[in-house]
């Protein structure tokens, strides 16, 4: 297992995610709906994206591949990679991570729509 670590950046966006997630499930609570808005479902989707990398950076169904546009925090010319946090929908979540700073961590560094 590896521990997260998250910049700044990606910091404000997973908590922003999580914000609009519990905001929508609260308006649908007031309105008596049962399904779930599209920001609960992000939420859900890049929450089990970051379980999946903690886990395993590896697993196939992250689809991980570096991602030469984003600088390394940590160490110039190092990789940065991105993972699939939704497949085949217009403006998907990516979650762009690095290992480090530490052996057995690995650095978030933001959670956006695929560039």
């Amino acid at each position: 297992m590896f521990t997260l670590q998250w910049t700044k950046e990606a910091d404000e966006q997973f908590r922003a995610l999580k914000e609009r997630a519990e905001k929508s499930a609260r308006a649908n609570k007031s309105k008596k709906k049962c399904s779930k808005s599209k920001d609960a479902g992000l939420f859900k989707q890049v929450n089990k994206t970051l379980n999946q990398l903690r886990e395993n950076p590896r697993h196939p169904g992250l689809q991980t591949h570096p991602y030469y546009s984003l600088p390394h925090p940590y160490k110039k010319g190092d990789k940065v990679f991105e993972a699939y946090a939704q497949h085949e929908t217009p403006g998907a979540c990516r979650v762009f991570w690095c290992y480090g700073p530490k052996e057995r961590e690995i650095t978030i560094v933001a959670i956006t729509p695929h560039p």
